[in-house]
């Protein structure tokens, strides 16, 4: 999984009953676009070091 700044990562519920996570990825740790992630949540503005999962996946920023 490869990123760029301003991409949004989304992380899909695993269980039943969980709720499909968006955040922007505003920093990159890993060496050319590899994880780990700064990621910014839309949800509650905080911001986590994430080591995206199988549940993961990376997608560009939407156009406005």
């Amino acid at each position: 999984m490869l990123a760029h700044r301003g991409d949004r990562l989304i992380l899909e519920g695993t269980h039943v009953g969980d709720r499909r996570r968006t955040g922007m990825i505003i920093e990159l740790r890993g060496a050319d676009g590899a994880p780990p992630y700064v990621v910014r949540w839309l949800d509650t503005d905080r911001e986590s070091l994430v080591f995206p999962g199988p549940d993961a996946r990376v997608e560009p920023p939407l156009s406005e």
